[in-house]
Order: C-alpha cells, then sequence, then structure tokens
C-alpha cells in the first residue's frame, strides 16, 4: 500500500470555478475597439532598437510572479518520487509536452499546471527549497528584485500554519540572497552590482469552497452560518491580520498583500475590511483586476481597495465591458468614465503590472498576435509600468524573455525600456525604510547607466510616442 501513487486531486476550485464560468481571464474581451492591428503588425516588422545582450545584463525586476506557478519542473518531479504523488510522465520534456506548455489550448490547461505545483507545496522543507530555488533562477538573470506572492491559505493545512508557510517561503529566498550577495562580496564587486533583494505579497482569494484547500475546507467549517461574501471577506481578515503580525513580530519582508481569483460575480468590496485594516498598518496594496473583467474591477480596486498597484489592467480602456446602468447612475456616459479612469491611474501613477506571455497564452485574442495587446496604448498614456513574468514555469518564461517580446514585439526605444525598469524600482514596494529605498534605487540606476554606455546607448536621442489625447500644435 505505501508503495502506490497518491493521485493528485483535482486543482482548486478557486481556478475550475473561475474556468467554468467563463470570468476568470479575457471573457468578452474587446481589443480590436483598442488596439490598431495594422499598427501592431507595423510595429512588430521593424528591426529591435535594443540589442538582446544588453536586455541580458542589465539590471531586471519582477513585480508580479507567483512562487506556485514558478515551480521548477525538476523539483515538482523529485518531489512527486518522494511523496509517492502521481505525474503524467516523470521527465522534464515529457512533463513540457503534456503539462507545462509552450502554449495551451485554452484556460482550462493552462490552469491544470498548478495542480501539480501546488501538490508539491505540501510541507515546510519543500516550499524552503521551492522558494530558495525560484530565487536562485531570478538572482542568476540579473533580476535585482523581485515581489513574489502567494496565497498562504491554499498551502497551510492542519501540520502547517499560515505563519509557518510564511517563514517556510521566506527562509528559502533569505538563503538564496545571502549566498548571491555573498558571492558579489567576494569577488570585491568590480562592477559595482548593487546586490540582490526581495519582498513577499499574501494573496487573498476573491472565492474559494471547500475544495479548494485543506485551510478553506477548515474554516468553512467553523463559519456554516455565514454568507459567501461574509465568509470571503472574513478569510482575507484572517490573511490580512497574519501578514501584519508575522511582519511585525518576525521581521518577514511582507511588503503587501493583494487579491486573485475571478473577478465577476465577486467583486472587490467583499474584501474591504482587509484591505482597509493593510492600509492601517502600512501594508501596501495591489490587486489582480481587469484581467477578465472591465475597468470597473480596476475602479474598485483603486477605490475600495485602496490599490497602488494593479495585476494586469488588460481590460483599463474597453469601453464595451462597462456596464452601462453603473455608470449612469453617477451622471457620466461610458466614454467620460473610462476616460477618467485613465487619467486618475495617470496621474496616481497607479502602476499596472504587465504580463505579456500568460497574456497570450489565456487571453485568446492575443495567441496570434501579441502586438493586439494594449500594451502600446498603456505606454501612449504614459501610464506607470512594468514588465513582469506571472508563472515563470506555467509560461515558460523569464523576465530577459519578456523584455526583449516587449522591445520587439512593441519596437521599444532605449529610453522606453530604462524608464519600464527604473521606473518598476521606483514603484516597488521595498520592504526597508524609504532611505534605503533610495540609495538602492540609486545603486541600480547607476549600474543600468553603467551598461548604457558600455553599449552605447547613453547618447540614443529618443522622440517620446505620442498620445492620442495630446494636443497637436498643427491642428490649431
Amino acid at each position: 500500500m505505501d508503495n502506490e501513487k497518491k493521485t493528485i486531486p483535482s486543482r482548486p476550485r478557486t481556478f475550475s470555478e473561475c474556468s467554468a464560468s467563463g470570468c476568470y481571464h479575457g471573457q468578452g474581451s474587446n481589443i480590436s475597439n483598442v488596439v490598431d492591428s495594422e499598427e501592431a503588425a507595423r510595429l512588430a516588422a521593424l528591426p529591435s532598437q535594443i540589442p538582446d545582450d544588453f536586455i541580458k545584463k542589465i539590471p531586471k525586476v519582477d513585480l508580479h510572479v507567483h512562487l506556485d506557478g514558478s515551480v521548477r519542473i525538476q523539483t515538482i518531479i523529485d518531489i512527486s518520487k518522494e511523496d509517492k504523488l502521481e505525474l503524467p510522465d516523470y521527465t522534464v520534456e515529457g512533463l513540457k509536452k503534456k503539462v507545462f506548455k509552450e502554449n495551451y489550448a485554452d484556460l482550462v490547461e493552462y490552469l491544470e499546471c498548478f495542480k501539480y505545483s501546488c501538490a508539491v507545496m505540501n510541507s515546510k522543507k519543500n516550499i524552503e527549497r521551492i522558494s530558495y530555488e525560484f530565487a536562485c533562477d531570478n538572482y542568476e538573470e540579473n533580476v535585482v528584485y523581485f515581489e513574489v506572492r502567494f496565497a498562504p491559505q491554499l498551502l497551510a493545512n492542519r501540520e502547517m500554519s499560515m505563519e509557518e508557510v510564511l517563514v517556510a517561503v521566506n527562509e528559502g529566498l533569505s538563503r538564496a540572497k545571502l549566498e548571491h550577495n555573498k558571492k558579489l562580496e567576494d569577488s570585491g564587486n568590480p562592477d559595482k552590482h548593487p546586490g540582490f533583494e526581495y519582498g513577499i505579497i499574501t494573496t487573498a482569494m476573491r472565492f474559494f469552497d471547500k475544495n479548494s484547500s485543506v485551510y478553506f475546507a477548515d474554516f468553512l467549517a467553523l463559519h456554516p452560518h455565514e454568507s459567501g461574501k461574509r465568509v470571503q471577506g472574513l478569510a482575507s481578515m484572517a490573511l490580512a491580520t497574519t501578514a501584519v503580525s508575522v511582519k511585525k513580530r518576525l521581521g518577514l519582508p511582507i511588503v503587501a498583500i493583494d487579491i486573485a481569483g475571478p473577478e465577476k460575480g465577486f467583486p472587490a468590496v467583499y474584501h474591504k475590511d482587509a484591505f482597509e485594516y493593510a492600509h492601517k498598518h502600512f501594508l501596501s496594496k495591489t490587486c489582480h483586476a481587469g484581467e477578465a473583467y472591465g475597468p470597473e474591477s480596476i475602479f474598485q480596486a483603486c477605490q475600495e481597495l485602496y490599490a497602488e498597484r494593479i495585476g494586469h489592467g488588460f481590460h483599463l480602456f474597453d469601453e464595451a465591458m462597462v456596464k452601462k446602468e453603473a455608470v449612469e447612475a453617477e451622471d457620466m456616459t461610458v466614454s467620460e468614465y473610462v476616460s477618467g479612469l485613465v487619467d486618475y491611474v495617470a496621474r496616481n501613477r497607479v502602476l499596472l503590472e504587465v504580463c505579456l506571455t500568460s497574456n497570450r497564452q489565456t487571453i485568446p485574442e492575443l495567441r496570434d498576435t501579441l502586438g493586439l495587446h494594449p500594451f502600446k496604448k498603456m505606454l501612449s498614456e504614459r501610464l506607470s509600468l512594468s514588465i513582469n513574468t506571472d508563472n515563470r514555469t506555467v509560461s515558460q518564461t523569464d523576465v530577459t524573455n519578456e523584455l526583449t517580446l516587449a522591445a520587439k514585439t512593441f519596437n521599444l526605444s532605449p529610453k522606453e525600456m530604462k524608464d519600464i525598469i527604473l521606473g518598476s524600482m521606483k514603484r516597488s514596494f521595498y520592504p526597508r525604510v524609504y532611505r534605503e529605498k533610495r540609495a538602492y534605487v540609486r545603486n541600480v540606476i547607476d549600474y543600468y547607466e553603467k551598461i548604457e554606455v558600455e553599449f552605447g546607448l547613453d547618447k540614443v536621442v529618443n522622440r517620446p510616442r505620442p498620445s492620442i489625447y495630446e494636443f497637436d500644435e498643427n491642428s490649431k
């Protein structure tokens, strides 16, 4: 009996409910109303202005990356063998063909990957290993700073509390950081590398049920008479209070609270108390919003949850996804509502955490033409942007690949690339006090500019990309 393989349970309902109801990624999108397909093709055909080797060498940042979507495939195999978990294949190449693919048939197939990665995150030892390897993978491609996010309530069980999950993650990340910074120190750091850092983001779930995790099953059993929206809010508050307590007592670099899961039918307001608690205890706030629902979801994240950053924000400009009755109650047209929201996001420097490969894999309209992504319009509107991986393993990508993809697809200039990377660092939720953040960012800038000089990109003059709303003096 002990030698029998354990069948890995279906992925958490958190994911399957989303796909079944068609409300997680890209349902009902109207990209054609936002992006000119001919212009997208023209940009993609132009030669890249930024050398690949330059992108490999510069300091990089990843502000939106999920730990459970970034587990090494070999590690999934190793732990599955140790724990007698059943896999469709026990080789890296085999799992790349059958599970972790470059392209997916649909969202259901994409989300199936998490069934295997979450299953091996079942103990403190495994989580510490996975976190250590994750940090090493980032640091070795010169991602000098990342903020990794995960949902502790999806990983906690009767042998491992939320606090223990957070501690295990931090132990792995910290070990990798110390090792890589020690290598720099031992070398004398002749290139004046800024060193490696990280932050932790705790993610609450918009939706869960008894099949989502052991923790959630027990949580629901303790609250049998609460309504769905009430119990979801209570769970988010449990996460917020744990994050604040662990940060205060143990000094973990927990920098923010996040929310993920299906947007449609599970509005941000259900979680307002939890985000207000985090806000009052000086945790930063980021929210998955506008990924599979329209501008209203982004509005709710900003207004109800105090969001300083938005995960994805893909449908920010999509007027066709706005419910007319919602904006008419505020005596606005849909166009006024969307333009006002875009201006709010721009003026308040609410950073949009863009994930190109992930969006291409889960949003049908992008599968053949990534140039239809509204990233170009985000640039033209001078929005604060970062380029991120989302899920390194599930999307078979890394930060170098995402930056290269952006540079070639949207013909980024050297100045635009610099603004995105350094702007991301400035809008990060760096875990230490502000004066230390300023000093670190200054070191990142100096290191970046040193590489610019090396590649002769420091004297390149770039005309800013014009906004479609910008006043044209020739039209007077």
